[in-house]
């Protein structure tokens, strides 16, 4: 694909793909909250980048964020993953994509991974945390360190016994894209913020799960914010107190959407959420107590989107 790839700073952004279609969901199922009129008056730029207008089904991206920053190759969560059973979540089951050829292409094996972020805990953030060799789930990332929320890592785990929101929907995650890493020694659990290098740094953004974070990176005169599932839809810009129905804590999904469009807006950052097919990120404003999109990041839509 062209247009993958933009810098900030001294820091590549790379765009590297794993799927691209509908998750199954109209936007009443997945954004509940959100006024039925941002969707109908935005059909001609929502469709078909995030929304299938023929048929009413939210349009979703599956992707990694891969960083190159100070010598180190960054991985920002790792999509759903192969083969993986998922019976509460059929949509992701038993996926057989070509990720790995795909973060090939953009110059990357697997060794050659230095740091793999996970935002947060999710059945579609941690799935190529892992692969299954034989009958067993090992690391796909032998060298590199997995920089996980230490407040979702406890939260998922089901020794734990937490019941979230989602039910069933994360079941097998933890077991296999989670705890493998884990008993390999490859993973730093951090708290609060965390200091990648220079430029980027962790910290905790509350809300959609307990341990959710955003990647703040800062280099040059350049500002960008990885928000993971802060957002799922650019809607959810323009109503920042719609949350999508995943979000397990409302009250601190919306705070925290605010506080970190609002810091986008007045630094100039780039938004890059986890899901957003199109132009994949976008430059926001405020825009009364609400923000808008101010404008597209370079990147190109992804071929089925042409």
């Amino acid at each position: 694909m062209d247009n993958d790839n933009i810098t900030l700073g001294n820091v590549s952004v790379t765009r590297v793909w794993e799927y691209f279609g509908s998750v199954d969901m109209t936007p009443d199922t997945f954004f509940p909250e959100s006024p039925k009129e941002v969707w109908v008056d935005g059909a001609s730029w929502l469709a078909p980048h995030f929304l299938d207008s023929d048929t009413n089904i939210v349009n979703s991206a599956i992707q990694t964020w891969l960083l190159r920053s100070e010598g180190k190759t960054i991985l920002v969560d790792t999509g759903v993953g192969n083969h993986k059973e998922r019976p509460y979540a059929p949509v992701w089951s038993h996926l057989k994509t070509d990720f790995l050829a795909n973060l090939a292409r953009a110059g990357v094996e697997p060794e050659d991974v230095d740091i793999v972020i996970n935002t947060h805990l999710h059945i579609d953030h941690v799935g190529w945390n892992t692969f299954l060799d034989g009958r067993q789930w090992v690391p796909t990332f032998p060298r590199a360190t997995y920089l996980m929320p230490k407040v979702d890592f406890e939260f998922w785990n089901p020794e734990n016994g937490h019941k979230p929101l989602l039910g069933r929907g994360n079941q097998n995650v933890f077991e296999d894209s989670v705890a493998p890493v884990h008993q390999a020694g490859q993973t730093l659990l951090w708290e609060n913020s965390h200091q990648i290098d220079a430029g980027l740094r962790l910290d905790a953004a509350p809300g959609h799960t307990p341990g959710s974070s955003v990647l703040t990176l800062t280099s040059g005169t350049d500002r960008a914010v990885f928000v993971g599932d802060m957002l799922h839809s650019p809607v959810q810009i323009l109503e920042p107190c719609a949350n999508s129905c995943f979000c397990e804590d409302p009250a601190g999904a919306r705070a925290t959407r605010r506080k970190v469009l609002g810091w986008a807006a007045d630094n100039n950052a780039l938004v890059i959420p986890a899901h957003l097919g199109g132009h994949g990120a976008a430059e926001v404003a405020r825009e009364g107590d609400k923000f808008a999109i101010k404008g597209w990041a370079p990147f190109a839509p992804y071929p089925e989107q042409s």
